[in-house]
């Protein structure tokens, strides 16, 4: 071979080699959420890979892994796995850390809420939830950006509910140990499921009925298909949470950092964006689904808020006076604006 073409060689080897060095410094991460590939989670998560590999010149890319499938189907162990470092990303609701951080559990005390705009008075930045980022901190979790699961309605196979009275005997998948008392004070049967059993159980009548927002659940999980009776209740209030793995986020230089938190900002004022659209159509979605949808007038609310008061000032003792009290300053302020 002539030196000519020991050159093109060498010169090859060299592009060959600075390819593959480019392609073994690109990052996968993985994400993993609670729900299926067609709720706004999912969607949501996507948009996030999307900006992430946009916003890093291909440097980053994210997997996306839906049904808690890398924490083995436990949606509670996730929030877990992150703070170890075990994963990356995790998407999951308050109410789903409450067992690693039982301060969570103030988002979704009974009728805390009433509104979106009471809710986003808390979340907003500098917002009472700015505590619970350090609690999160602590556990190795580092909050990007706050999203919606939404306000929680009750379904059913069995009657109607418009009273607590309609609650007693039903036997209720609940999601975690907060919903377990405000069934018991309801007089149902609660009974904590993994997400991914509950769609089969609803089915094979293991359980008679289930509580979950809308937008974000309901239909795009076609729980519809599952279950007869639906009572817009809005008892109870669940965030979702973007966060990642505090040794991942802490490994990154500011300017890394600042780019994933503007990222999941982005792709969580998407993913909550599109919840509420699904939540505003949804009930007249489910009415041409076959369900039976009862909105309660506001002195039938007031009855369902009395009967879990107790479950409310159990869970406000757990939780933290100081920081429930935060909450309800905040929720104060917006109703005055909102007057």
């Amino acid at each position: 071979m002539s030196w000519m073409g020991w050159g093109r060689l060498a010169l090859a080897t060299a592009l060959v080699s600075t390819m593959g060095v480019g392609t073994a410094l690109a990052e996968t991460l993985r994400l993993s959420h609670n729900t299926g590939d067609g709720t706004t989670w999912h969607k949501g998560a996507e948009r996030f890979g999307e900006l992430l590999a946009e916003r890093s010149d291909g440097e980053m890319s994210l997997r996306v892994f839906p049904n808690a499938q890398l924490a083995g189907g436990d949606q509670m162990r996730q929030a877990d796995m992150v703070g170890r470092g075990a994963l990356d990303f995790v998407m999951t609701s308050a109410i789903n850390v409450t067992p690693l951080v039982q301060e969570m559990a103030v988002f979704s005390l009974p009728y805390m809420y009433e509104n979106y705009d009471q809710v986003d008075a808390t979340t907003a930045e500098g917002g009472p939830a700015e505590a619970l980022r350090g609690i999160l901190r602590e556990k190795g979790i580092e909050v990007l950006a706050w999203g919606e699961n939404g306000f929680r309605e009750v379904t059913n196979n069995t009657r109607p509910i418009r009273s607590p009275a309609d609650m007693a005997g039903l036997n209720m998948r609940v999601a975690g140990p907060m919903y377990i008392d405000v069934m018991n004070a309801l007089g149902a049967n609660p009974q904590q499921m993994q997400w991914t059993e509950t769609l089969t159980a609803l089915q094979q009548g293991v359980v008679d009925g289930q509580e979950n927002p809308i937008g974000a659940v309901i239909i795009p999980q076609q729980v519809y298909e599952v279950q007869k009776y639906l009572t817009t209740w809005h008892y109870s209030y669940d965030p979702i949470f973007l966060g990642i793995s505090k040794a991942k986020f802490d490994a990154y230089d500011a300017e890394t950092q600042g780019m994933l938190r503007e990222v999941a900002a982005e792709a969580m004022e998407y993913q909550r964006q599109i919840t509420r659209e699904g939540t505003e159509t949804g009930v007249a979605f489910l009415r041409e689904k076959g369900m039976e949808v009862y909105e309660p007038t506001p002195e039938e609310l007031a009855a369902f808020r009395e009967a879990t008061q107790p479950a409310f000032d159990q869970w406000a003792q757990q939780v933290g006076p100081e920081l429930v009290a935060s909450f309800q300053d905040a929720i104060a302020e917006a109703v005055a604006q909102a007057n």
